[in-house]
């Protein structure tokens, strides 16, 4: 198995130049400069390569166990969690206030593509813990953020996200759990199920947030509330002290992410569960969308992170493996010399530039969304909601497929669980799937975000798209602009039928969260192929030449994907419309 490289020069490339990331500097007190990036991401390969991708293979055969109402990590992941949060890796983007280093998230996210790539099992619990930490500071008061906030951002204390019930999966509005007052603080009773990193040894405390309903609140998503519920109830000094009432009743078998203990938690066994209120009586769901929100934009990160690592597995498998002979028969060829892998290599490659462009432009434009002010705060706030669905969506649907080709690439070799990239596949078939599934994402990108807004924001999107193509001088610019014209009818077409009929005009919705998903990915990549030519765009000459084989592919074989989404949209109407349950029958 082929180590894990962190691609600092590519991340780079990304986040500087095409992504652009000085936009935030008439923002921040502390201009982002390249030797401060450089070092903070070079210290990041370090940890991601040397402490936490190693441990990536042993977590996957060993898993997480339970035993005597506790949950147990795999070897070596307490330790390097440790590692994680010595480093001030955590708190990265924090508020100083408590205890953070206040740098934009978009850094973060370049700190955490080499985590996840490195060990997606292991980065899901500090992914969650960011996720809560957002949840406390946007929507606690001052004493809850000051109890919980400085150890969770130090890395002492871990965090949860607890939504999902039994009979309540992507249906929120069917949680049953309940929040009965008692005093200061409130009583938790329910279970929970499909809890990432529910417990574990590697942090003193575990800071769950949990939804539930306080009596007689209203049906529906209008009547949760948000719960802090800490797994050890602080003592008058703010250390953990007692054991609230919350157990783990079960570790789930899982297809991959097997060091990743997703647990069924059951709060208010015995006296209840205590917890504390955050935010309002029954703003609970806005509060969650905050660390959805959160979570979704890192999911995508994470279709982009085990690509990335498959893809470094299979290119490296490709120059080592010999089969068949050379073309002028002089010897064994290395299987890299086949014009078939190579195009299996290329269409990972190409489609991993595209993904990486959008995860960073979307990672500034949503610090815009923070740190801006005026105009240019509700633009990027509108932006980023835009984004959100398609990261999410388009990315985890693109690691499918280049996950599948690694172990391709490898022929029968990759069909053995020794040879270790077959776990790359098993990891990232959940990633679709939690956190909101990809039919999700689409119904919110074409729902929430198009109809709701009547395309005003997506028009402004495909407006800056059509005034960079007609600057752009590459020998591509026709078929994305043709792509360009196909989105903005798709566009029509959608929001005149979620006008006549929102439930059935949400049949489009998949084929046009991924036709936009490969028309910014072309947009991207030709932003990047001409930036890579300039002074100062941290690419060499091979690394910008790769860069042109990426682009050149990516238009001649992937972007003529989203014309088949479009024909689905202009066409698939009618045969949605006519669709029942009796269309399924044998």
């Amino acid at each position: 198995m082929s180590e894990y490289l962190y691609p600092t020069n590519d991340i780079l490339f990304s986040l500087s130049s095409v992504a652009n990331i000085q936009r935030l500097t008439p923002y921040l007190e502390d201009a982002i400069d390249s030797d401060l990036l450089e070092a903070i991401l070079g210290e990041a390969g370090k940890l991601a390569e040397q402490v936490i991708a190693p441990i990536n293979r042993s977590g996957d055969q060993e898993g997480s166990r339970v035993e005597s109402g506790e949950v147990y990590e795999a070897k070596g992941f307490k330790e390097a969690f440790k590692a994680y949060s010595e480093g001030g890796w955590i708190g990265l983007s924090g508020d100083p206030q408590y205890g953070g280093q206040g740098l934009p998230s978009c850094v973060a996210t370049a700190v955490n593509e080499g985590v996840q790539a490195a060990n997606l099992a292991f980065s899901l619990c500090p992914l969650l813990s960011l996720g809560a930490i957002e949840a406390i500071s946007l929507h606690a008061n001052d004493e809850l953020k000051n109890q919980y906030l400085p150890k969770m951002l130090a890395g002492e204390w871990a965090g949860t996200m607890n939504l999902t019930e039994p009979a309540a999966g992507s249906d929120l509005a069917a949680i049953a759990s309940k929040a009965i007052p008692d005093g200061d603080v409130y009583r938790i009773k329910g279970q929970k199920i499909f809890i990432t990193w529910g417990d574990h040894q590697m942090s003193d405390n575990i800071i769950h947030l949990v939804l539930a309903r306080l009596p007689n609140a209203p049906e529906g998503v209008k009547g949760i509330s948000l719960f802090i519920v800490p797994k050890f109830i602080l003592d008058n000094n703010g250390e953990p002290a007692q054991r609230n009432d919350v157990q783990v009743v079960s570790v789930e078998h899982k297809m991959g992410i097997h060091a990743s203990p997703t647990c069924v938690m059951s709060f208010g066994e015995k006296e209840g569960a205590v917890g504390y209120l955050v935010g309002q009586e029954n703003e609970g769901i806005k509060a969650m969308f905050t660390m959805m929100n959160n979570a979704r934009q890192g999911v995508g990160l994470q279709g982009l992170a085990i690509a990335e690592r498959a893809y470094q597995q299979a290119l490296s498998y490709a120059k080592e493996r010999k089969q068949g002979m050379k073309a002028d028969k002089s010897g064994k060829a290395a299987i890299i010399e086949h014009p078939d892998v190579l195009r299996m290599l290329m269409t990972m490659k190409s489609q991993i530039d595209a993904m990486r462009s959008l995860i960073y432009v979307a990672a500034v434009e949503n610090d815009l969304s923070h740190f801006a002010t005026g105009e240019q705060k509700q633009d990027s706030i509108e932006r980023t909601a835009l984004y959100t669905p398609i990261v999410k969506g388009w990315i985890t649907e693109q690691a499918q497929e280049i996950t599948s080709l690694a172990i391709q690439v490898h022929g029968g070799m990759g069909f053995i669980e020794e040879t270790g990239v077959a776990q790359h596949a098993r990891d990232a078939r959940i990633l679709p799937i939690y956190e909101g599934t990809n039919g999700i994402q689409a119904i919110d990108l074409i729902g929430r975000k198009l109809y709701s807004d009547k395309g005003k924001a997506m028009a402004s999107l495909l407006e800056e798209i059509e005034a960079e193509l007609e600057e752009s001088t590459s020998i591509y610019t026709d078929k994305v602009k043709a792509v360009l014209h196909q989105a903005k009818r798709a566009t029509e077409y959608c929001l005149s039928s979620m006008q006549k009929n929102p439930v059935l005009g949400t049949g489009l919705a998949y084929s046009y969260m991924m036709l936009m998903g490969y028309l910014i990915g072309a947009w991207l990549q030709l932003r990047a192929v001409q930036l890579s030519k300039q002074e100062g765009s941290q690419l060499d000459d091979t690394q910008e030449k790769s860069w042109e084989h990426s682009v050149s592919f990516y238009c001649d074989h992937i972007l003529p994907r989203a014309g088949a989404y479009f024909d689905s949209i202009e066409r698939g109407q009618s045969s949605i419309d006519d669709l029942d349950e009796n269309s399924f029958n044998r």
